[in-house]
């Protein structure tokens, strides 16, 4: 199996991911309950035992809950932080009484997000750490003073981006001392516009694609280990009703179950390896807690589609012709 970017610096993760944003509940202020604990003991179970070992989270997920309730998983099972990378992103911050919702990347709000989200976690650092969202407003200066001094302090091992395009990468690498090892973007079988930009080159469909052009190739050449959120498609292709979807959703999702039955898999591995099957070896953020969701992922660690196979699937979700 090809390595993947983080694992050819050094950084032994797994291809798949848990995104944690779903431990907690509700993204307010109600109490975390014994339910949600076992929730997220049970998910983090079920990835490990699938062979995942890299967990996504942000400060912002379920109101800074997510995080404490992996805490307690980490609390309840001595020797697992070591074993595992632990990813975690500031930069969002949402309206409140006095304030709109913005992004920021000041240097304060980034060393003061990392103490949060390291008190929240109740550990002593992060493995990485992503910026969340491009803010206008950057300065890179700020933000390169933030993590050199968030390396020198040992708070976070590597630095990533997430929804950036090369240009805002490029900007801030030429500030900044450390290499950015990862960018997050929302990548699937149902956002293909990382595959468009690449396919409609000088073509008429262009003009409506907002997937940054030749984000991939940068992320490529420079060893950035490109992560999707949102790879399972909010299950449109792996069960979730299709009743008032489009018919090539529908369509699409009927390949997909063809593929799994000829295959002996589920759906799931299936949406997850046609994007594991691309050559920039993408890493896919699950964004589910439910145990048998995330068992169904399994086979995606080992699946690879033939070319055929992948095409006939971007075809059918494109729902047109290619160029």
């Amino acid at each position: 199996m090809k390595t993947i970017p983080l694992q050819n610096r050094g950084i032994n993760a797994s291809q798949l991911v848990l995104g944690c944003m779903r431990m907690g509940g509700g993204w307010d202020q109600s109490p975390i309950t014994e339910e949600h604990y076992k929730e997220g003991r049970e998910a983090v179970e079920a990835a490990l035992q699938i062979g995942i070992n890299m967990f996504d989270h942000a400060d912002i997920y379920t109101s800074g809950k997510a995080e404490r309730v992996f805490a307690k998983v980490l609390k309840e099972r001595p020797g697992l932080r070591e074993q595992i990378i632990i990813q975690s992103k500031c930069g969002i911050r949402f309206a409140d009484d006095t304030n709109p919702h913005r992004f920021d990347f000041s240097e304060v709000h980034i060393l003061n997000s990392v103490d949060a989200i390291l008190e929240r976690l109740d550990i002593d650092y992060l493995d990485i750490l992503l910026l969340h969202r491009p803010d206008p407003l950057i300065e890179p200066e700020e933000v390169a003073s933030a993590l050199r001094r968030l390396k020198e302090s040992g708070k976070v091992r590597h630095f990533g981006v997430s929804n950036m395009s090369q240009g805002q990468i490029k900007l801030l690498q030429a500030y900044c001392d450390e290499p950015f090892v990862a960018n997050q973007l929302e990548m699937s079988l149902l956002k293909l516009g990382f595959v468009d930009t690449a396919v409609s080159v000088n073509q008429e469909t262009a003009r409506d694609n907002v997937f940054p052009e030749g984000t991939m190739e940068f992320c490529r050449l420079e060893n950035i280990q490109l992560q999707s959120w949102g790879p399972l498609a909010q299950g449109r292709y792996s069960g979730r009703s299709l009743e008032s979807e489009s018919e090539s959703i529908v369509n699409t999702a009927k390949l997909v179950q063809q593929l799994a039955n000829e295959k002996s898999t589920t759906a799931e591995a299936i949406v997850l390896a046609w994007l594991m099957t691309h050559p920039a070896g993408i890493q896919p953020v699950i964004g589910t807690i439910n145990t048998e969701r995330i068992r169904a992922c399994k086979d995606a660690n080992e699946l690879r589609l033939s070319r055929e196979e992948w095409y006939a699937l971007y075809r059918s979700s494109r729902g047109r012709n290619l160029p």
